[in-house]
């Protein structure tokens, strides 16, 4: 079906998509506090100047098993939330022996689209000082875009990232721009163009896996499976996954789960990075 023919915002606003979204909100800040109590972590580290340029690291018990980090970036389409919502979603990848890092990020309208993207450039190359360790990269929904920017701008980081899973992500973002969610965000289609990663030179080596909920919209579908087929093509080793059953609030459930399969592509990726 032709972008002009569907229903954008029935496609991309997903809290009417999903009623009962304050309920899983609730439930991730419940569950990070919890695990920031009990975690080993250091907490509200600068990376930058701003207000919002704070991040969590989160340890594994028994000490890093080696090798790249977990940088994992919350969603809220640019504009809402923050790390204290994620934290649970390293509990996984701790359990698996990796070091997990939680940043958030200037949201919208106090910041560009561009310059969202410049401060999770800041927090990964931050983190990869901090560690000594290259970044494996994940994010939800908008923290799957800025995940996918990452991994294909490699000249703004000291080490390139060569590993990414996107849950959920936004690879081609002009849909956007007539719907809601682009209020804070104010987003021209030229800088929608300009800032959607399926529109840029992609990748010609690494890995990346784009996750999405079975059960969301005909456009998170496309975006995740057009990603993995453009990326291929380029020399990336792509994978399209679909959790079953998943829309877009329970689609991370499982990297706070050690046996979860999206806890066993973390750890995947993090063994070939």
């Amino acid at each position: 079906m032709a972008a002009e023919e569907l229903d954008l915002e029935g496609e991309y606003n997903n809290r009417a998509r999903v009623p009962d979204h304050p309920v899983h909100i609730a439930g991730w800040q419940q569950d990070s506090a919890a695990y920031r109590a009990s975690a080993r972590c250091d907490l509200d580290i600068s990376y930058g100047p701003g207000e919002r340029h704070r991040l969590d690291l989160f340890y594994p018990q028994n000490g890093d098993a080696g090798g790249p980090a977990v940088l994992f970036i919350h969603g809220g389409y640019w504009q809402a939330l923050d790390k204290s919502t994620s934290s649970h979603l390293a509990r996984g990848a701790n359990e698996r022996g990796l070091t997990v890092a939680v940043p958030s990020y200037t949201l919208a309208p106090a910041a560009k689209l561009a310059d969202i993207v410049s401060d999770i450039e800041a927090a990964a190359n931050f983190v990869m000082r901090r560690t000594g360790c290259p970044l494996v990269v994940s994010g939800h929904s908008a923290g799957g875009h800025l995940a996918a920017c990452l991994m294909a701008r490699p000249n703004a980081l000291e080490m390139p990232v060569r590993a990414a899973m996107s849950i959920s992500g936004l690879f081609d973002l002009p849909p956007l721009v007539p719907t809601s969610i682009n209020k804070a965000l104010a987003l021209t289609v030229e800088e929608a163009h300009r800032m959607s990663p399926l529109e840029w030179d992609p990748p010609t080596s690494g890995q990346l896996i784009a996750v999405v909920g079975e059960a969301e919209s005909s456009e998170f579908l496309r975006q995740s499976h057009t990603i993995v087929e453009r990326w291929r093509q380029a020399g990336v080793a792509t994978r399209y996954h679909e959790v079953p059953g998943a829309h877009h609030f329970d689609v991370v459930a499982g990297l706070s789960n050690p046996s979860d399969p999206l806890v066993d592509m973390l750890v995947e990726l993090a063994a070939e990075a």
